[in-house]
């Protein structure tokens, strides 16, 4: 076997630079999630609410691009003033029926509005 150079011990990696990234990524996380602001909304469980309901119907049909009230296309800015007209008083039921197609985001809005119009009761129902 033929040797051309004499062996050496193997030299040790530094760590010093992979320590300094890794410090550098925890700064920036977290100076980064600072900027981010938690919204709650507030879900109550039930099932069986049928009894409170009364008057029209206040069905919100919640599609990707669309909007409808009882069947009328509607858009998000007009909803809460459409439903005042439905409702004796804000803490009445309002019924949100997502699409199969629409994604949480979008439901989110909806209920958001809602909940800034001052509508306290929200169901959601699926098919």
């Amino acid at each position: 076997m033929f040797s051309f150079a004499a062996d050496r011990a193997p030299r040790r990696p530094s760590l010093t630079p992979m320590i300094d990234v890794v410090f550098l990524l925890l700064i920036f996380f977290m100076l980064t999630a600072q900027f981010t602001r938690d919204h709650a909304l507030t879900l109550r469980p039930g099932g069986g609410a049928a009894a409170d309901y009364s008057g029209p119907p206040r069905l919100v049909a919640i599609a990707p691009e669309t909007l409808r009230l009882n069947g009328r296309p509607m858009t998000l800015e007009a909803l809460p003033a459409a439903l005042f007209e439905l409702t004796e008083a804000p803490s009445d039921l309002v019924v949100l029926r997502p699409d199969d197609t629409a994604d949480l985001q979008r439901l989110v809005q909806v209920m958001t509005a809602l909940e800034a119009a001052g509508f306290t009761q929200l169901a959601l129902v699926e098919d």
